[in-house]
């Protein structure tokens, strides 16, 4: 946010400008990223090959869900892995959801909450939000995925529940695997040395 008043000052126009014009400036920054949408995650693209492997652990759902969805980089990472997948994404920022729709035309997505909007029906739902939204995030999903349904965090785990799987690999943010409408859901554990 500061790059454009900088710049501005370095070049001698920010007296120039009169105060109003600095606070248009954040409008479009504004308009994409609401402020409500900051509590939940910052905007953080998935990273190119953050979910590799995740085929391996999960047979192919029938339904996923991109909580969080943003411009739809973890949407086509799940349609590189799963192409015969039905996807869903939901954003809260009007302007990025309407990217990912337009980038992801393979994937329903839809402007959104994500804690409002229902995950009933999914195999799968995929976050890759904030350490403090996750124990939020496993109790939605212990109530609304189908029996059976995987939980699936890039980065954070779940503060007090064991895992089926972390993938850890040099170089990549660990990727934390949870089933959280079974009985034990993480009773094989692999993979999630601390």
């Amino acid at each position: 946010m500061a790059g454009f008043p900088l710049s501005a000052l370095v070049l001698g126009l920010g007296h120039a400008l009169p105060p109003w014009a600095w606070l248009a400036a954040l409008l479009p920054l504004l308009l994409a990223y609401p402020v409500r949408a900051w509590r939940d995650a910052p905007f953080f693209p998935t990273p190119a090959g953050a979910l590799q492997g995740l085929d391996r652990w999960i047979r192919p759902p029938r339904r996923a869900l991109d909580a969080g969805c943003g411009l739809g980089h973890g949407l086509a990472v799940l349609h590189g892995l799963w192409p015969q997948c039905e996807l869903h994404g939901v954003e809260w920022s009007l302007p990025l959801a309407a990217a990912a729709a337009m980038r992801c035309r393979y994937a329903r997505v839809r402007r959104g909450d994500m804690w409002a909007a229902s995950w009933a029906g999914h195999d799968l739902v995929y976050v890759f939000q904030r350490p403090e939204s996750m124990k939020r995030a496993f109790d939605k999903a212990r109530r609304e995925l189908v029996p059976g349904g995987w939980l699936v965090s890039l980065e954070f785990e779940v503060p007090g529940q064991t895992p089926v799987a972390c993938l850890r690999e040099p170089g990549r943010r660990p990727l934390w695997l949870y089933r959280p409408g079974t009985a034990d859901p993480g009773s094989t554990a692999a993979g999630c040395g601390r």
